[in-house]
């Protein structure tokens, strides 16, 4: 999903990072592994690491900073204590993304900072933003569900920084465009907003193709009016009180002063905006 994100925003210079936390047992077994290591080497570890060796130990792996690099990068691996099980799991995970063509890099010093994650675990990284270079991160988290007093079942999920992300969409050229509308509605009154409402939503159900906006925040008719006008739409739809009292719309072309408004009924309305779709 992620994957088809960057695609379509058609984002470069993104590159993704998978591992596995493996099963509870398997990351317990693990803990203590790497709890032993970082103790031998207590004079290495910064205050923040020391502060998380016995409440989360896996989070010194991701530690940001250099001086602890080299101690990082040789401490026990992860990979090497996942039950076989979580193993076949994570040679599945990447057959899939082989089959998709979706470059990846393993990365067993990656882990995620919350207890109830398990297995799979993944980032997206770029390298166009410095230190903060994640702009999207997630993974599994099958026993989440239980904890809250739910039944077992299978999660996932992940989170986007949208702040990172509009900073690289800037760097790698500008955000897109946003698409001009097809359509856009004005309505006139309390029982016209209503209208206004039940109109659009039937519109974008029938009409799956269609950019329709619907005024918000009122405003004077005239003041809608020119945003309708500033939105780009060629159409705009009114709805007046008297509209809305016999189910009709006002159509009007913004663009071609010579082609006449029409009153319509909401089915001929309809019909007639297939073709601005192409349906």
């Amino acid at each position: 999903m992620t994957a088809r994100l960057w695609k379509a925003l058609g984002l470069r210079d993104v590159r993704l990072e998978i591992n596995s936390l493996g099963s509870r047992e398997a990351r317990n077994a693990y803990r203590e592994v790497l709890v032993e290591y970082f103790k031998a080497h207590y004079e290495l570890l910064d205050n923040e690491a020391r502060g998380r060796l016995d409440s989360n130990p896996l989070r010194i792996l991701d530690t940001k900073n250099p001086d602890m690099a080299d101690l990082v990068a040789n401490a026990p691996s992860l990979l090497d204590y996942l039950d076989e099980e979580s193993r076949n799991h994570l040679e599945q995970k990447k057959a899939g993304l082989d089959a998709l063509g979706i470059e990846y890099t393993v990365n067993p010093r990656l882990v995620r900072g919350l207890d109830y994650y398990s297995r799979s675990v993944f980032e997206w990284i770029t390298g166009s933003l410095g230190a903060q270079g994640t702009i999207c991160a997630g993974g599994r988290y099958d026993g989440l569900l239980e904890q809250l007093g739910g039944r077992a079942g299978y999660a996932a999920g992940f989170a986007i920084g949208l702040e990172r992300l509009l900073s690289l969409l800037e760097e790698e050229g500008g955000l897109p465009e946003e698409p001009v509308p097809h359509a856009y509605i004005v309505t006139a009154g309390e029982q016209a907003i209503m209208a206004g409402l039940q109109l659009a939503e039937r519109m974008r159900d029938e009409l799956p193709g269609l950019r329709l906006v619907l005024n918000g925040g009122g405003g004077s008719f005239k003041a809608q009016m020119k945003r309708a006008d500033r939105s780009g739409a060629r159409w705009v739809l009114i709805i007046g009180e008297d509209e809305a009292a016999s189910a009709q719309v006002t159509l009007k072309h913004l663009r071609d002063p010579e082609i006449a408004q029409q009153t319509l009924k909401q089915d001929e309305l309809i019909n007639r905006f297939r073709p601005e779709t192409g349906i």
